[in-house]
């Protein structure tokens, strides 16, 4: 199989220690991760050949997070080397009705500072059938949006199947950018297009009736074929539109499913209560893992593609950590209705 690759900045993450506030911190725990680092590694653990590029300085604590991804067994042949730092963000991992909170350190990072022509993007993408990209990437600096241009573009010339996680982050657009702006430009070469209640409203005023998110109850998935049908409208390109549907009952109980839509059909997934949400960071990204990899691997049937990835977020919330770490075989049992949690002996 032709290999899949990613392109954004993968961070130094700092969780202190159980519930504790960042107020109460005197030590944290350190995690490597970031939005398209966490899809190659759910990809790379499916068993399928994946590639991430990125920018990381030439130093010690960039060398730790090439060999997290290499670890993974996720390629590392095309990262580029410079900047004055790794990116850091702090995590303060919330509980029942305290929500978790994020604060980014990230200005000056190697990504932060990766101009276009620094990546050789027809070689990166020789022997691939898949690039992802994320909304985070652009929003981190003009530099990164302009590289992040340039690999779509590439990648539309050679024929590769493009997707992207659309991911609104109000606290990274402070380069003199808006999103409306960027994104339209690269969302335009997407043929895959994820997003969830907000993303699509705040990058293109494109929002659902009746809906909200703030009341925690369980989300319409009806509610949404109208949002699909208007990124499908708005990006010809895009040939299926997938909505992840959380409801947040609390910071540790949340309902999860999904819709995908390929501009005739509406499928639905089965909706999924979380009732002790272990970490929920990376959930969308490893949505869209299982989301790439259900399409590659079920090419005929969306459905099963969806339930897969719907499958497969629900348990990278029983783990640690940005990334998901569970087997396809994990996926598959909680797909066929096993969600007892029995030890396996």
């Amino acid at each position: 199989m032709k290999k899949i690759v990613t392109f954004g900045e993968i961070m130094l993450r700092l969780t202190p220690p159980g519930y504790r506030r960042l107020s109460q911190a005197s030590s944290f725990d350190v995690i490597y991760g970031g939005g398209e680092s966490n899809v190659a590694v759910s990809l790379a653990n499916y068993g399928l050949p994946t590639e991430f590029v990125t920018r990381l300085p030439d130093n010690d604590i960039g060398e730790c997070a090439l060999m997290e991804m290499r670890k993974r067994n996720v390629g590392t042949q095309h990262i580029a080397r410079g900047g004055e730092r790794l990116g850091i963000y702090f995590l303060e991992i919330g509980a029942v009705a305290r929500g978790s909170k994020v604060v980014y350190d990230r200005a000056h990072s190697g990504m932060a500072t990766i101009e276009k022509g620094m990546i050789d993007w027809e070689t990166v993408f020789q022997d691939a059938q898949w690039f992802h990209w994320t909304g985070i990437t652009p929003a981190i600096s003009q530099g990164a949006a302009d590289a992040c241009l340039e690999a779509v573009q590439t990648a539309n010339r050679m024929g590769i199947t493009v997707s992207t996680d659309l991911n609104y982050r109000k606290n990274l657009w402070k380069y003199g950018k808006k999103p409306d702006e960027v994104m339209p430009e690269l969302v335009a070469g997407c043929d895959v297009i994820l997003g969830n209640e907000e993303d699509a409203e705040k990058h293109f005023g494109i929002e659902p009736e009746g809906v909200d998110v703030t009341k925690g109850d369980t989300i319409d998935a009806q509610a949404y074929i109208s949002v699909c049908q208007q990124l499908m409208e708005r990006f010809p390109r895009c040939k299926k539109a997938i909505i992840t549907l959380r409801g947040s009952i609390s910071a540790s109980h949340n309902t999860w499913s999904g819709v995908l839509y390929d501009g005739k059909t509406l499928f639905e997934a089965p909706t999924y209560q979380i009732t002790d949400i272990v970490d929920r960071v990376g959930g969308g990204d490893s949505f869209m893992g299982g989301l790439i990899y259900g399409l590659l691997t079920y090419p005929d049937d969306d459905q099963r593609a969806l339930d897969f990835a719907v499958a497969a977020s629900c348990l990278k919330h029983t783990i640690y950590g940005d990334a998901n770490l569970v087997t396809v075989a994990e996926v598959r049992k909680l797909m066929q209705g096993d969600a007892s949690g029995r030890v396996s002996r």
